[in-house]
């Protein structure tokens, strides 16, 4: 086994550190949870939003490094939190910082990031070189890692590098189920706005059925803003346990780990619900799956794609819309069967970012058109569902 290096750019007496499978340490300043704590590492370029990443269940057995260096100035609030579960498992499992966070400048704040991430069981690190860390996973692919806070600054780095070594890893690995629902719940809400909140979907056009493989909060209020009512469901959910709500479309939601393995019983429902002839969006790890259940296969990326400023080519428009990303599984292209049909590319590496079933109301895309954090190009793809849904629903009421 190499022998962990140290690399730090803090100050003080380190009470924190990562070390990575390969043996490199960056020490810092712990902050939040103390512990330690195992996942892979990847970076995130956003600027802004780090609360909703930190809480969103795609991060689920991850740490996240901030390639922003100013993190935490705007402290955290109740509203900004995208996961529905309390339990750490449904959100990163560590963060990295380039500089330690300052007192929170907000009038939403109602906590300082530090204590948040305490509250939460999360581990934070700060004063590490983010940039050297980031380069490293550009060059060599997210690592495994353990993120450890002791305030005595005491650590065992070859017994960290080795429990690092020995974690196989998010490849094979089923998160869905440790991050879903434990029982179905109904979500009549409309996105945040200034001076109104959250308000209610009070006479709901739609029923939609998500599908929670580890769902973000603002698919569903995206949802309420097209007139929808959501009935979240666990993702073990059969295609026929979903029809008895009688929904006007399916959702299947983003969420953390290998779409393979969620997919072993995802997808035959998946599948199902394709053949039920419902209108159906996927998302993210949603879209993946609907991928496996069509026939096609899913690779594991080198660094994957994270942050809120990411290009993707609409293939049938020729629009690029600038998207907010956090995916490190993509769909292989070369396996898309015939009669599905690639609508969006990534403009970094020409990855798939979109797949639709011609001549059927089904489509995917690999990124987030909910944001939070992230731009707002992409709020149409919730109004094309509800088209889809209304055509639908017509096509029913005149046979």
């Amino acid at each position: 086994m190499d022998k962990p290096t140290q690399t730090s750019a803090a100050t003080g007496a380190p009470t924190g550190a990562l070390v990575l499978a390969d043996g490199a340490v960056f020490l810092g300043q712990g902050l939040g949870a103390e512990g330690e704590a195992l996942g892979e590492v990847c970076f995130n370029t956003a600027m802004t939003g780090y609360q909703e990443i930190l809480t969103d269940p795609s991060y689920a057995a991850q740490i996240v490094a901030f390639t922003f260096p100013h993190i935490g100035n705007v402290g955290a609030n109740i509203e900004d939190t995208e996961t529905s579960s309390p339990a750490a498992a449904a959100a990163a499992r560590g963060a990295l910082f380039r500089t330690a966070p300052t007192a929170p400048s907000s009038w939403r704040a109602t906590d300082d990031l530090s204590s948040w991430l305490k509250k939460r069981g999360v581990i934070g690190l700060a004063g590490l070189d983010t940039r050297a860390l980031t380069k490293r996973i550009r060059e060599r692919g997210m690592p495994n890692a353990v993120i450890a806070h002791a305030p005595d600054g005491r650590f065992d780095l070859e017994a960290l590098q080795a429990r690092a070594k020995q974690w196989p890893g998010l490849d094979g690995l089923d998160l869905a189920k440790e991050v879903t629902c434990a029982q179905g719940y109904v979500v009549s809400e409309k996105r945040w706005r200034l001076g109104k909140g959250f308000s209610p979907v009070t006479k709901p056009r739609f029923t939609v059925v998500v599908m929670d493989y580890g769902v973000k909060r603002n698919i569903l209020r995206a949802l309420g803003d097209i007139g929808a009512r959501a009935i979240v469901l666990p993702a073990t959910t059969t295609a026929e346990e979903a029809m008895t709500h009688k929904p006007d479309g399916v959702l299947l939601s983003n969420g953390p780990g290998d779409p393979a393995a969620t997919g072993v019983y995802a997808a035959p429902q998946i599948k199902k619900l394709v053949e039920s002839g419902l209108p159906i969006m996927g998302v993210c790890l949603g879209h993946q799956m609907l991928g496996l259940a069509l026939g096609a296969k899913t690779m594991k990326m080198a660094q994957g794609h994270h942050g809120a400023n990411h290009p993707v080519k609409d293939q049938s428009t020729g629009k690029v819309e600038i998207v907010s990303m956090n995916h490190g599984f993509a769909i292989d292209p070369k396996t898309l069967p015939k009669g599905v049909k690639e609508t969006h590319v990534s403009l970094f590496d020409g990855s798939n970012c979109g797949i639709e079933i011609e001549g059927r109301p089904v489509f995917s895309v690999q990124y987030h058109p909910e944001a939070s954090p992230g731009p707002q190009d992409s709020h149409y793809l919730f109004e094309r569902f509800a088209k889809l849904m209304e055509a639908k629903k017509k096509k029913a009421a005149a046979a």
